[in-house]
């Protein structure tokens, strides 16, 4: 008997590239892995809108989600029209009471709307005045795994995630979390795997978990 294959989507975080899953190497008799790209939002496009026009990029059924930080968010967006077999967000949040404080301010006054997105090409010039080896290694970072800095994609991305009102999720939602997560820190957040030391980048840098463990995720009933 052929074992049939388990179609898995990835979708990247803000302005990040489907790079952030290089590592990711999951058993190819069992499993066949589909990178997804962000698409630029429409004028006015709402999250549910754009997360429809993403569907259009699912060319499987019953296929695996998963999604991370804002991609996370997405997903979940996705697959209320779709019939998934497992949907799974990592370093993300469920609901908008999981997002912190800080966002929550934004979302209250506004504050999001004054984000300098129009910095975000000019990511040569921080690299010409960065000082110190951490600030050069983000840069670097940024710089290898960000496909995206059209500002007004970033805009949008902002708005639409500190605005999220997402307020019940899917109980059947797989959510890893790194208890060192400065973007969306593990006290806000519940029902979820913690990975030990896992940071808001912990794709990439604890690859060797998801590797490990994925399979048996969304194999697991």
């Amino acid at each position: 008997m052929i074992q049939q294959i388990i179609h898995v989507y990835l979708m990247p975080g803000m302005a990040a590239s489907p790079k952030i899953f290089e590592y990711i190497k999951l058993p190819e008799d069992q499993f066949k892995l589909h990178f997804l790209e962000w698409l630029m939002p429409t004028e006015h496009e709402s999250l549910n809108a754009y997360a429809l026009r993403m569907v259009g990029l699912i060319k499987h059924s019953h296929v695996v989600l998963i999604g991370v930080s804002f991609g996370g968010v997405l997903v979940q967006e996705m697959s209320k029209h779709l019939n998934l077999k497992k949907l799974i967000i990592v370093s993300s949040v469920k609901t908008k009471n999981e997002l912190p404080s800080k966002m929550k301010l934004a979302r209250m006054t506004g504050a999001y709307k004054i984000v300098p997105t129009q910095l975000a090409s000019k990511i040569d010039v921080f690299e010409k005045y960065a000082f110190g080896k951490l600030m050069s290694k983000r840069i670097e970072l940024y710089k290898m795994y960000l496909s995206v800095n059209d500002h007004k994609y970033l805009s949008w991305a902002i708005k639409e995630m500190v605005c999220w009102n997402q307020e019940n999720y899917d109980p059947h939602i797989v959510h890893i979390q790194g208890d060192n997560d400065s973007v969306f820190p593990i006290s806000y957040i519940s029902n979820c795997i913690i990975i030990p030391g896992g940071t808001h980048i912990m794709i990439i840098n604890k690859y060797k978990w998801f590797n490990e463990n994925l399979p048996s995720l969304i194999l697991d009933k």
